[in-house]
C-alpha cells in the first residue's frame, strides 16, 4: 500500500507500509519553486525541531546559519556554493549552514566526540519538521567550507559541516519537473532490510 497520498514521490517497495507517511514521502529535490517563500514562523519551527534533537550528554553541539531568499544572508551563503550546487540551491527559499561544535575553545580537545553524529540527528529532525510543513530538504557538501566560515566569523573550534537547501519542490507538471521526479525516484533505491541487519548478531533467543 502506498502512503504518499498524492505527494510528489513515495517509497514504492513493500517496506513503505511500515513507514510513517512523512518518512515514506521524503525526497531530496534539486528543483525548487523559485517563487515560493518561507515565513519566519516556519524558520523558527525548523530550528525548534532541531533544538529538541537528542545529543550525547545533552551537549547540543550544533548551530545553524539561516538565510531566506531575498535576504542578505541567503546571498552570503549562496556565494560560497560550488558550481554543482550553485546551479540549483539558490532557488530554495531557505539556505542553512549546519555547524558542529568540534573542539573546546583554544584547545585540541573534543567538545564532544559525537558532535557530527548529533548534528546529523538535529538536521534529521529539521528535515522531517520541514516535511510536515510541505517543504522539502536537500542536504549537501558542495560548498567552500573555509570561505563560508570566514564569511560568518565561525571560530576554529566550530566546523561548517554541511548545508541544507529548503523549499517547495518544483511540481508544475512540466517536463523539467517530471525529469527531476524520475531522478529522485531512481535515487531512492535502498538496500533491503536483510542487507542492513548485521548478519552475525544472534536472532534466536529461545
Amino acid at each position: 500500500m502506498c502512503l504518499c497520498r498524492g505527494r510528489v514521490t513515495c517509497v514504492s517497495d513493500a517496506g513503505s507500509r511500515l513507514l510513517h507517511p512523512l518518512l515514506a514521502t521524503r525526497w531530496s529535490p534539486t528543483t525548487f519553486d523559485a517563487s515560493a517563500k518561507i515565513s519566519e514562523a516556519e524558520v523558527e519551527s525548523l530550528l525548534e525541531a532541531a533544538r529538541w534533537a537528542p545529543s550525547a550528554g545533552n551537549s547540543q553541539p550544533w548551530a545553524f546559519i539561516v538565510g531566506r531568499r531575498g535576504e542578505p544572508d541567503h546571498d552570503r551563503l549562496a556565494r560560497h556554493l560550488a558550481g554543482s550546487s550553485g546551479a540549483w540551491a539558490p532557488t530554495a527559499a531557505l539556505l542553512v549552514a549546519n555547524l558542529s561544535h568540534r573542539l573546546v575553545m583554544d584547545t585540541d580537545w573534543d567538545y564532544s566526540e559525537f558532535s557530527v553524529y548529533d548534528l546529523g540527528q538535529a538536521v534529521a529532525h529539521m528535515t522531517f519538521q520541514a516535511q510536515s510543513l510541505g517543504l522539502s530538504v536537500r542536504q549537501f557538501r558542495a560548498f567552500d567550507r573555509v570561505g563560508l566560515a570566514a564569511e560568518f566569523d565561525v571560530p576554529p573550534h566550530w566546523e561548517v559541516t554541511t548545508m541544507s537547501a529548503i523549499g517547495r519542490a518544483f511540481t508544475d507538471g512540466s517536463r523539467r519537473a517530471a525529469s527531476a521526479l524520475d531522478a529522485a525516484q531512481r535515487s531512492r533505491d535502498r538496500r533491503p532490510v536483510t542487507d542492513v541487519r548485521w548478519p552475525h548478531a544472534a536472532r534466536d533467543h529461545r
